[in-house]
């Protein structure tokens, strides 16, 4: 369980290819500072399972389901990502239950200054699209952001300077591919409804 709160940018230090999934290494050393073999981390929103620890840098292991489902295989060498260790017992929950399950990929369609932040729109699939209500949570590469506004085709939030610094967020231009996770509680109102 992650909150959304992106508490370090790490450095992806090396991407092994295998056949159908990758090793993933990054450096972040405020993350391993308090994580060990076994524990879960959000990168870039998705939860992996830190594999090896060492020197402040993390390991990782994305089988094909994840791929699939995320942005994680078009990472490069020197790519920055967003980075939350597990939720612990005890700390805030300053953002909304991130699971880090990615649902699926948007596309940034703009990048529009406003105020001293950002508005940026996100085309998303259909699929996510209906998740979505003005002022409701969505997960975008892990930063639990807030809803601004809702059309036929995505979604727009409106970026407060601290996210832009804080995470990776502020460097999205059109056409970058982004990992979404949308609000869990929406999906299970979805599932209990009756049809």
């Amino acid at each position: 369980m992650f909150t959304g709160i992106i508490r370090e940018r790490g450095r992806v230090t090396s991407v092994e290819r295998g056949e159908a999934a990758i090793r993933l290494c990054l450096e972040a050393p405020q993350t391993a500072a308090q994580v060990a073999i076994g524990d879960s981390v959000a990168v870039n929103g998705v939860c992996l399972t830190a594999v090896a620890v060492e020197d402040g840098t993390l390991a990782f292991d994305a089988v094909p389901e994840t791929l699939r489902r995320s942005s994680l295989g078009r990472l490069e060498t020197g790519a920055e990502v967003n980075v939350e260790p597990a939720l612990r017992v005890g700390e805030a929950l300053g953002g909304h239950y991130v699971q880090g399950h990615v649902d699926g990929v948007g596309t940034v369609r703009s990048v529009e200054p406003e105020g001293d932040g950002k508005r940026i729109w996100f085309d998303l699939p259909p699929a996510l699209l209906r998740y979505a209500v003005e002022k409701g949570s969505v997960a975008i590469q892990g930063t639990s952001l807030t809803v601004a506004a809702v059309d036929e085709a995505g979604l727009a939030v409106a970026l407060i300077p601290h996210t832009l610094q804080e995470t990776t967020l502020g460097a999205l231009q059109a056409g970058a591919k982004v990992n979404v996770e949308s609000d869990v509680l929406a999906k299970y109102v979805e599932k209990l409804l009756p049809r």
